[in-house]
């Protein structure tokens, strides 16, 4: 039996959502310079100078959320950029030099919605703390949601490079 509802007039479009974290960060990184522009940066990696961890909210999530996720070796990290200003700016000049972009064409924290994702390493999971390796957010940094890191979906091998082919 199939269900043949049309149900996108069910529930009204959101006009504004409301989010609450469900953790926070904890990072080595305290201030913008010297954080590692991208999650699993090689060189911060190697030397460990990206570990940190995610700090669950005890009263948001049950401990059994987390089962399985130690199955994994990689995780998705879904934050808050909560220490950016109000700053839109349409286009931006990416880290590496050059023209400026459309904020949609790079990975520029400043945007409409703050919205960060990183994919990091999972070293152990304990309790409501995951252990992580290859973060590029700061200490603080408010954690929305944790997913899977799964290669076979995740990954694209043939994606383009966009505008980062011509340098």
């Amino acid at each position: 039996m199939t269900d043949d509802r049309d149900y996108t007039d069910a529930v009204p479009f959101p006009t504004r959502i409301e989010l609450e974290p469900i953790g926070v960060i904890r990072s080595p990184f305290v201030q913008r310079h010297g954080t590692p522009r991208q999650p699993g940066m090689v060189s911060a990696q190697e030397s460990g100078e990206s570990d940190g961890s995610v700090e669950l909210f005890a009263h948001r999530i049950a401990p059994e959320a987390l089962r399985d996720l130690d199955s994994f070796s990689h995780c998705w990290v879904l934050s808050w950029f909560h220490l950016n200003g109000p700053r839109r700016k349409p286009l931006v000049r990416p880290p590496r030099g050059g023209p400026k972009r459309g904020v949609f064409a790079t990975r520029a924290p400043h945007r409409p919605v703050p919205i960060g994702l990183s994919a990091v390493q999972i070293l152990s999971v304990d309790g409501l703390h995951i252990f992580l390796r290859g973060l590029d957010l700061l200490d603080g940094t408010p954690v929305l949601d944790l997913k899977p890191y799964i290669p076979d979906y995740d990954s694209i091998p043939s994606a383009s490079r966009g505008w980062l082919t011509d340098g």
